[in-house]
Parts: structure tokens; sequence; C-alpha cells
């Protein structure tokens, strides 16, 4: 405290001026008078009272004049408490758990407390940060629900925990303590320590120190037992009991004593049981949906729910199977009614006062179910990137990237997890997103239950096998192909009022293909077809269609479906500006009534009353007004989001009698119409234009036809140009709909959260793939077979390899390498151009297979099929007996000499020599000799297939067979280890570097095999088998070890190599710990790399929010388009930056080996919306934003919200990171992209 007397100012100094200033009025505006004195004003009451400035006084009274500073009395100035020392602070540990607790005895009619008994408690010392276990305390309130990056996941169901063996095997990466040096100066992991001796006192020797020395003195607990062995032992010289003698096994390694004695003790009294085996083999169990559920009321009296119909068949197997708590998978049509076993589910849950999570792969989709299940349920909450409602709620609707978050994060809204719901599971083929599928299903826990609904899929019960063995439960398999109403199909060629009625039936409600009606359109079309239409292929229809033909076709279809009564009408158009186009063009069109419009009117002022004033008169919202008020509507993605909620809310009243939408719409939304229309049956994959999937034509005709209402759904596909071909349309209408595939691939944000985990590996996720789930379904035969041959290995004969002997071993692998080198040069040489001109008609060849065995034949013909070249060959062979077909060849061929293994000891026939003609693959070409025969290819084949007839069978070969077999029989005499055969590198020219080194080794291998002592012992032959029964079956055990280890996983390499680039860019150590930048990406949702460089670049950190922004842009929009010339020099070296960042990731990547390129890296940055967001965050009107960029304003929108996540994820990093301002700019950022029609309130949450 600072204490200081009234302190007297100096008289005026000579540089005082003597001034006066006098302000005038209020204007601010101030006089100086040559009179002295204080200033004065000219109001009434003079100047107001201010006081002075503290800073000021401050320097002028201390800084400025520290002689006024008191001499004296210094110990009032400033005051001093001196703290105690107390050493024994530091030494302060949190209090052990208490390992038991006292439980109450209660009399079980009474319930009255008869005593207390105390109980051992399990699992009391873990923590989110340290453990999987779902016995973990949870973690605070406020991260119930998201969990926290820096928490374990909980464990996965169907993976098996680890052991304790396990977690104490030391993995390669851990350092290895030594005990005998430095361990009380360098603490492990350390590479320097601290020296604790006290000065003076000498440091002891390096090895004097021994563990066991230190634990000699302690008492482990069993002093009596030892006294009493000591008692019946005989004493030595000295009294002291005789020891025995030390063991010789090393010291067993482990965290504590307890441990250690608790392990000797388990070990010798119980053996660990070994794993129980699964009750069944066939995890996907089929479920019969023809058969009736009479007895349905019988099992359920009291359902959980209740509808206001009754239910199908395959709905009611399916609440069965949901009241025994066992995971469903139900494939069916859309609109068949899979949502009643979704809704059957949530009450269940709610009955059981569990959790429900349901799950949906679009944002719009979670809205919209969100609206019906909370009509239905009210208890109902909803969790996507931007809106959090009612997260308490029993049931919970997310997208599954949420869910993966969740999991990853250890959510403790899990714990009460009972059912989770995955919609729409046919979406686990997208490319880019199907991976979360399986990243979701591999990580839920055992507690939780499956409920998979998707369209109809050919392999359900593959899928549902890798689910059930993923588990280890079974998956109750429902698929019905019945449609609740039937579809018929049908061509329209007309394009006029004449013509509206050129409808023709194509495919019936039967499932018939109607080909009279397919020619009908043909002939139809051809009447009317231009000269010039003419000129166009069925296969290459016009795109080319004028506006006014194509408002033509339109205003022909629409009336005459509106004269019979077909309305509403969804038209399917895959392109966004044909969208728009179509329906703009229907000017004249007016299909709502007076009280139609006036509805129509009500609910879009009511929609539209949420929206600021300029966003009211935006032209999207002008146009898309004036054609719902005629009936019409436009749904794709870009269409401002609010305007698709009341088009989809308008359609699903029949307000909207015409939709034009693009493929999206028909993404799970229950919204039938009448008939759908399909404007073509092209469409442009991103990469090409190709024919629609029979899948994706499915799931769209699949809208026609509203259940209830409709006896039939209507199917309609436009004929603007000629008519589609008949087999095009067979296929896309009746062909099998496409296989669910898996599309799982490494992520950094997939390695990083499982790398933080120790108990968790990305091998376990990698395994339990569905790419990986072909190789890995067999792993428990291959498990069973890998112990009967170990066990086969045993019970064999140790092969005698003592004296002459000694180079057996040696030559076994000789003859094998040589073999499998020869085999390389063949396929080399099959392979080349030379190799494959040699193989011409006349070549005598070494045919090797299982049928021919180093048999010398002659190619009489050579074909080409889809895959390889085919040469049809006469082959010597035996002529067949009647009591064994099989020649006694092999005996002799058991033990191979020198002689059979560096030449090829060609086949002789042991009797009458006979011939084949077979059809050899190029693998079947041992070797091509230097021979060439001219032989009449033809005329052999046509004898040799005339003999094979019966009636023929006994007829003589014609003299060009039996020339040639004579050749070849000649042959075989005079080269009884082969004739010469065509070098490789001689003369076929072949240059390759592994035929040259393959071709010397050859040489050196025969050399050695010459030179092989082993041959010359009697004992040879039998040895020989021996050793070779031996090595077949280790050489199978190490096929049978690779297919069950790691090593034999797909993305095994990809995998070292993305840890290869988180280790150069200091993500992950060399142990492979997650370091700082390794959680901090962790915490990213996307672009974790690119984001998390930038952020500890500080390339972020000297930029303004809004600038920010605009950089981040570049990352998240998906339509490419040059930045402009218009930006700040801010944003064009930012733009310029955030570039260079990513190029040295690039190049990171392609130094470690992985596919993609710098230049498809920097890529996939596209920065064409900075601008426009850059002005959207200083404030600028969305009605001014339209003007900078011709990019739809849907995709604007969709583009600011997915900016506004990552701008919210790079808030919590920087946080995580201890970055406060560059958290605080994020916040800021967050909300300025947060405003006006961008983040309007969803429509189906009011």
């Amino acid at each position: 405290m600072m204490e200081t007397e009234r302190l007297v100012l100096p008289p005026p100094g000579p540089l005082d001026l003597p001034l006066r200033a006098v302000e005038l009025g209020c204007t601010g505006r101030w006089e100086l008078l040559n009179v002295p004195g204080a200033p004065e004003s000219t109001l009434p009451h003079g100047l107001p009272p201010c006081a002075p400035d503290l800073q000021q006084e401050a320097e002028q009274l201390f800084l400025s004049s520290p002689a006024w500073l008191p001499l004296h009395g210094v110990e009032h100035s400033a005051r001093k408490w001196q703290r105690k020392t107390d050493p024994w602070s530091l030494l302060a540990a949190l209090e052990a758990p208490v390992a038991s607790d006292l439980q109450a005895q209660r009399h079980p009619t009474t319930g009255r407390i008869l005593g207390y008994k105390e109980v051992l408690l399990e699992n009391t010392n873990l923590l989110a940060t340290t453990s999987l276990s779902l016995h973990r305390p949870p973690g605070p309130i406020s991260q119930s629900l998201w969990g926290n990056p820096t928490q374990y996941p909980f464990w996965p169901g169907g993976m098996d925990e680890p052991t304790i063996t396990d977690l104490n095997t030391r993995e390669e990466a851990e350092e290895e303590i030594d005990f005998e040096k430095d361990l009380l100066t360098v603490p492990p992991g350390f590479k320097n320590g601290v020296d604790f001796a006290p000065k003076g006192h000498p440091t002891p020797a390096p090895g004097l120190l021994s563990l066991s020395h230190l634990l000699e003195p302690l008492d482990l607990g069993g002093g009596d037992e030892d006294e009493s062995e000591a008692v019946g032992q005989p004493a030595g010289p000295r009294g002291d009991t005789v020891s025995a003698p030390p063991c010789s096994a090393p010291l067993a390694r482990a965290s504590s004593l307890e441990d250690l004695v608790l392990k000797e003790v388990s070990t010798a009294v119980s053996t660990p049981e070994p794993p129980k085996p699964p009750p069944q083999e066939q995890w996907a169990i089929p479920v019969d949906v023809t058969s009736p559920v009479d007895d349905f009321y019988r099992l359920i009296p009291q359902p959980a729910f209740q509808w206001a119909f009754e239910p199908d068949v395959f709905q009611k197997q399916a609440i069965l199977h949901l009241e025994r708590h066992d995971s469903v998978f139900v494939a069916a049509h859309t609109s068949a009614g899979k949502t009643v076993v979704a809704e059957y589910a949530i009450a269940l849950a709610q009955k059981h006062m569990t959790r429900t999570i349901y799950t949906s792969p679009i944002k719009a989709l979670s809205n919209q179910k969100f609206r019906d299940f909370r009509n239905t349920f009210g208890d109902v909450g909803l969790l996507t990137g931007d809106v959090q409602l009612h997260p308490e709620a029993s049931c919970l609707i997310m997208t599954t990237e949420i869910l993966r978050s969740m999991l990853y994060s250890g959510s403790d809204v899990i714990r009460d997890l009972e059912w989770v719901i995955f919609d729409e599971v046919h979406y686990i083929n997208d490319a880019e997103r199907g991976v979360v599928w399986e990243e979701v299903l591999i990580m839920l826990p055992d507690h939780v239950s499956i409920i998979l609904l998707s369209a109809t899929v050919p392999n359900a019960l593959e899928f549902a096998d890798w689910i059930g063995r993923l588990k280890r439960r079974q998956i109750y398999v429902i698929s019905t192909i019945a449609r609740p109403v039937p579809l018929e199909h049908y061509l329209f060629t007309g394009n006029s009022p004449k013509t509206q009625g050129e409808l023709f039936l194509l495919l019936d409600s039967r499932g018939a293909f109607h080909t009279k009606g397919y020619y009908a359109a043909v002939e139809a079309k051809k009447e009317r077809m231009s000269k010039h239409a003419q000129t166009f292929g069925a296969k290459q229809p016009t795109y080319q269609v004028g506006p006014a033909q194509d408002r033509g076709v339109y205003l022909s279809l629409l009336t005459s479906l509106r004269t019979r009564a077909q309305l509403p009408v969804v038209v399917f158009t895959f392109s966004r500006g044909r969208c728009d186009e179509q329906a703009s063009g229907l000017t004249s069109l007016d299909l709502t009534t007076s009280s139609e419009k006036s509805e129509i009117h009500l609910f879009l002022q009511r929609c539209l009353a949420r929206l600021r004033g300029s966003d009211r008169q935006l032209p999207q919202v002008l146009h898309m007004s004036e054609l719902l008020q005629r009936g019409l509507g436009v749904h794709h993605s870009g269409i401002l989001p609010i305007l698709k909620e009341i088009v989809e809310m308008l359609f699903s009243r029949g307000l909207v009698k015409v939709l034009f939408a693009t493929e999206t719409f028909a993404m799970g939304v229950n919204m039938p119409a009448r008939t759908v229309v399909f404007d073509s049956m092209r469409k442009h994959d991103g990469s090409t234009f190709r024919d629609l999937l029979p899948g994706e034509y499915v799931q769209m005709a699949g809208r026609a036809g509203r259940r209830g209402l409709d006896p039939t759904g209507t199917v309609i596909l436009l004929c603007k140009g000629r008519v589609p071909e008949m087999a095009d349309l067979h296929r896309m209408m009746m062909g099998k709909p496409s296989q669910l595939q898996s599309q799982f691939r490494l992520t950094y944000t997939m390695i990083l959260n499982l790398l933080r985990v120790d108990a968790l590996r990305v091998e376990d996720m990698m395994k339990r793939s569905f790419s990986e789930f072909p190789s890995r379904k067999d792993s428990k035969a291959h498990e069973q077979a890998l112990a009967e041959l170990t066990k086969r290995l045993g019970a064999l004969e140790e092969p005698d390899m003592t004296g002459q002997l000694a180079d057996l071993p040696e030559y076994y692998s000789w003859g094998q390498e040589l073999t499998e080198t020869r085999h390389m040069i063949q396929r080399r040489i099959v392979e080349s151009v030379n190799g494959l001109k040699s193989l011409s008609a006349g070549r005598v060849v070494v045919v090797k297979n299982q049928e021919h065995h180093s048999a010398l034949g002659v190619i009489l013909q050579v074909s080409s099929n889809s895959t390889s070249r085919v040469f049809t060959t006469l082959v010597l062979c035996d002529k067949p007996m009647s009591q064994d077909p099989q020649d006694g060849g092999p005996a002799t061929l058991d033990v191979p000499h020198p002689d059979d293994l560096v030449g090829f000891k060609l086949f002789l026939p042991e009797g009458p020599c006979d011939h084949t003609v077979t059809k050899l693959q190029p693998g079947d070409v041992a070797a091509i000799t230097t021979k060439v025969l001219r032989v009449n290819g033809e005329k052999i084949m046509e004898d040799f297939s005339k003999r094979q007839q019966p009636k023929f069978k006994k007829d003589p070969p014609l003299a060009a067979v039996t020339t040639a077999v004579q050749e070849l029989l000649r042959l075989a005499q005079a080269y009884p280890a082969g004739p010469p055969t065509l070098d490789p590198v001689n003369d076929l020219q072949l240059k390759d570097v592994s035929v040259v080194e393959g071709g010397l080794r050859a040489r050196k291998l025969e050399e050695l095999i010459r030179g092989a002592q082993c041959v010359h012992s009697p004992r040879f032959p039998a040895q020989y088998l021996k050793l070779r029964e031996r090595m077949e079956i280790q050489k199978e055990m190490e096929r049978l070890h690779f297919l069950l280890s790691d090593q034999s996983l797909l993305l095994l390499p990809e995998y070292h190599q993305r840890v290869e680039v988180l280790q150069t860019l200091g993500y992950v150590d060399e142990a492979g710990t997650v370091k700082l930048a390794g959680r901090v990406a962790c915490a990213m949702s996307s672009h974790e790399l690119l984001l998390t460089e930038l952020m500890f670049d500080n390339a972020l950190s000297a930029l303004r929010p809004e600038e920010i922004a605009a950089l981040l842009s570049g990352l998240v929009c998906q339509s490419p388009g040059d930045p402009g010339d218009q930006l700040p020099s801010t944003l064009k070296q930012g733009i310029e930056r955030v570039r260079a960042v990513a190029k040295r990731i690039g190049e990171v990547q392609v130094a470690c080996g992985l596919n993609q390129t710098v230049e498809e890296f920097v890529g996939e940055l596209n920065f064409g919306l900075v601008e426009v967001v850059y002005e959207w965050a200083r404030g600028m009107p969305f009605s001014e934003l339209a003007g900078l960029s011709g990019t739809p304003e849907g995709l604007v929108v969709r583009c600011i919200q997915r900016l506004a996540e990552m701008c919210r994820s790079l808030r919590g990093a920087a946080r995580l990171v201890g970055e406060p301002v560059l958290g605080a700019k994020m916040e800021t950022a967050a909300t300025l992209l947060r405003r006006d029609i961008v983040f309007a309130a969803s429509l189906y949450t009011q």
C-alpha cells in the first residue's frame, strides 16, 4: 500500500503563458485570450467537472519528478509477506480410490435392512482419458453430449479386449528399461537426468546397483510358509538353510510387485480358459417373409407402439426380432414401409428408458425425420453441424459423421444407447462418404443393437454376414421385393397436342416386358423424324433439343397426364440448369385452382416472414413464388435451403402438381407422387455420360405410386430424340441393382484417433472393414488348419542330414529357387512382344500343367480371348489304359535328381504313343524350343475333333497328324533333357534387368545342383521325401500365418506411408505417440493436415476474421472458379500462402510414396467464392452477392454453412493449443457468417 501526504505543486515557471481558453457554446470551438486564468465557457453554468487523467498524474508525480517521492518511511510504500517454504507440498498425490463398499442386505419379502456386507469394487481407478471401459465415471456435464477429443472412445463391440499378457508385452518401439544402469538418475525415455545424491558422497560405480538387492529386505507376505519350509530342510555348515538353486528363467516383467505375485499365483492355480467359439458360423439369418405371422399379438400382447393400419408381414417379422433385442437388416423398395421398423425401435427405447440414434446420410433428411418423429413421439432431438435441439431427448437424429465424431470422442450418450438406426444404408457405396458408415459400424460398443434400412440390394446377406462377424452377433435379414403399389413403365414419344397420346406400355405391373410397345414407339417416332434427326444413331439420342421443342414435349405430356388425373408428377432431370429452364419455359401452364393459390400464398407469406426485407426480394425467391402459385416447383442443390423446404412441404400437401427435381430428391424422403417422368436415361457422373444404373432407376422410379391412393404408379421415359435401344432399356429397368461395395479408405483423422489410444490399432480397423471381409471370413478355418499342420509337423520324423546328406536342405532350396526363377523368366517371355511372336503355329514347346509334365507339343493355332491368348496345341501323351487312366510316371518324379532339375527330362511314353489336342494358356508353356515344324493346324484340329465322336472314335488319324506326332517323338528321343530353347536375352532381345539377372542366377543354381553331394548317398530318396514333406507343411503354415497376420492387409502399405507422412510433419513421434499437432488435427472435421499446418505456421493469426473466413472458403467450396482480380492484396497473399502450405504437404506425401500427386492435392482447393464470402462476412446483403459470382445461391449457402462449422472446429483447436487470440477471431468469424437467409432456421424444426 502506498501512503502519501498532500503534495504542493511548485509555483508557475517561466514557461507558463498567460493565456485563457474560452469555449464557444457546445460547438467544440475554442478561443485564446491574453488574460491569465483558468479555462472558461460561455455556457450558463460553466464547464462540467472532469476527473484528472490518472495515468498522466502518475507519470508526472512519480516518473517525471522522482524527487517528490518520500525519502523516509519506505516500509509504508510497499509491503511484502514472507512465504513459508513447504517442500512436502510438492509430493502431494491424489488419494487412492476406495477398493470396497458397503452393501445393504435386505429381507427378500419386507425389504428390511438385515445388515451390511463389504463388497470389493472393480475398475475404481478408471478415467475417461485412460480407459475404454463403460465402467469409467462419466465426464463433465458440458462434455457429455459431444465428448472431448482427449477422451478415449468406448471399447468397440466384437473386438477382443487385450489381456494382461498382451498389455505387458513390450512393443517394438517401447524402450527397454535397464535396471542396472542410471535408473536412479535418468528416467526412461530421457537422454539426460539429474543426480540426486547429496554433495560430498561419492557416486556409486555403475553396475553395483541391483534391483534384486533392493528387494531383498522387503517382506512379500510369505513369512510363515517360508519358516515352515525351512524347518524341514537340513542346515548348512553355518546353520543357514540350504536355498534352492536359482531359477534360470528370466524375471517376468510387471508394473508392480503385486501384479508379479498375483500373476505367479494365478498361473499356478488355474490356466486361462480358451475363448469360447461363436455359437454359430452363420451370422446372417434370412427371414422368410412369405409365411404370415398369425401369432403376432399373442407373442406381443402389448406392443410398444401401435399404428392406425395393420403392419405388413415383413414389418411384423422385424418387430418380433426387435422385441428379442436382435439386430436386423431390412431391405425393401422405396415406400414399402421401412420407417415402421424405426418407429417401433424408438418406441421400444422410450419404454425401456434408453436412447436411440437415427442416422441419415444428408442433413435435409435429418430435418424431415425430426419433424415426422417429433409429431409422433414428442421426445426427439436433432444434432446437425449448425443446429442442436433437445440433446437430452431419448431419440436423437443426426448425420452419420456426427455419430462418428461422438464415438471417437467418447460421448456419454453412448452409455444409454440401445439402438442405432442406419437409414439409406446403400449410401455406403458413395465413394466420398461411404467410409463413414464402416467406421461407425466398427466402433459401436457391444451393448448397442443395430437396425439397417436399405433399398433392395443383391448382396444383403453378404453385408449382414460381415456385420455379424464384426460384432459377433446374428443379424436377421428381412428382405422383400414386393411393392405396395406396383409400377407401370411407359415410353412417351409425343411433342405436340396432336401426339400427346403416344404413350406406349413397356413394362407392366407384373414385371412383363412388352416388346410390342417398344416397336410401336419406334414406329411412331420414325413417322415424325426429320431427315436431320435420322442422322443420329439410336445410341446417341439428340441432346441439343431446343427450348421450344422441349416446351412442346412437356406441354403435351402434362396436358395428357392432367386429363387422365395422373398428377402430381415428379420430373427427374439430371442437370440443375435444365431443371430451371424446363420450369421457366412453361409460362402458359397453370395447374392450381383459386383456393389452392390462396393456400400457397398464405403459406409462402408465413414461411418468408422470417427473412429480412431484402432477402424476400431475391430473384430466386420471387421466381419460385411465381412458379409455386401455378403449381410448379424446382428442387435441386442450387436452390436456397428454405425454398427447397417450402417446395417439399407444398408437394407433400399436394399443392405442387409438377416438380422438376434432380436425383437428390429421391434420397429417403417419403414424398411419393402419382407419376414419375425421366427427362432422359443418361446422366453425367462427374467424369462421363452414361446410362442410369438399375439401382438408380429403381430408387427414382419408386417415388411413383401413393400407398392407399393409387392402384398403380406410372413411370414415363421421354424419347425426345430416337428411342433408346431395347437392350439398354431392359438392362436399366429389369437389371439387378448395384451391390453394396466397400469404400473403406484410410484417412489421417482415423489414424490419429486410433493412434492416441494404446489399446486400439489401425490394423484392427482395417481387418474389420468390408473390403477385407472376403479374405478374413475364413480366418477360423485358417486357424484350425494351422493347428492341424502344427500337429502334423510335430509328428513327422526328422530327416537324416549327416555325412553325405549334409547339403540336402541346400539341394532342396536350390531346386525350388531354380523352378521359381524359370517360371519368372517364362512369364516375362510370354508377356513380351517378341515372346508372343515366337509362339506361332508350328513352334515346338514344352508343356507343363496338371495333365502334362514336360511333354513336347506343337502349336496349331493362336487365338485371343478377352483376357489373354490361347494356344491350341498337339501334345504327346500315353495311350489311355482301360484299368487305370492315370500314368505311373510320378513315381520317378517324386525324387528329382540333378538331371531332372537342370534339364526338363522330357516325357516319353512307356507304351504306345498317343496324342491330344488341347488349349493352353501362356502359363502352361514351360519352354519355347528353337524347333519349328511345318504342320496343317486346321486339318489336324478337324481330324481330332471328328475322332472324338463315338462314331469315328476308332478311325486312324490323318497322315498330317501321324507325321507331327512322329516328329515330336523323334525330338523327345533325341533330346531326353529337352531340345535347345530360345535364349530370352540373345534370341528374344529381352533386356529387362530381372530377366538378365534371373538367367545368370539360373545358371549359377544349375552349377550348384550338379555339384551337390547328397544325391550320391543311397539314403537320398527316402530322406529327400521326408524333407520335402516337412518343407511343404512349413510353407503352407507360412502362407496361413501370412493370411492371418497384418501383413496380408491390402491397405497396410498405404497405412505405413501415411504414418510416415505424419511423422515427417511432426504429428506422431517414432514410437507412434500422438503429439500436440496430431491432437489438434483430431479436432478437425476435414482437411486436417492443411488446417493444422496453417495454424502452427501462424498463417491465420495476423489476419482479420473476415479475411480468415474468406481464405478458408477455398477448403469447403465445391464449385471451381477463379478468385478474380478485385481481391485485396492481403487475400491474394493469403491464397498463395495456403497453396504453398498445401504444396509442401503434397510433396511430403509424394516423398513418402502416396499415389496422390502434388497437383491433385493442391487442386482440391477451390477459391472461386473467396470474394463472395469476404463480402458476406463484412455485412453485404445476400441480394448483392449474386453479382459477384455465377454460382447458384444454394451452393453459396452450403459453402458458408460448412465454413461456419470449420470455424467452430478451428476455434476449439485454437483453445486446445492455447491460442486465445485465434480462438476469439474464429468465434467472431463464425458469428459474422451466421446471419440472415444463410442460417435461417429450418421449417421442419419450427
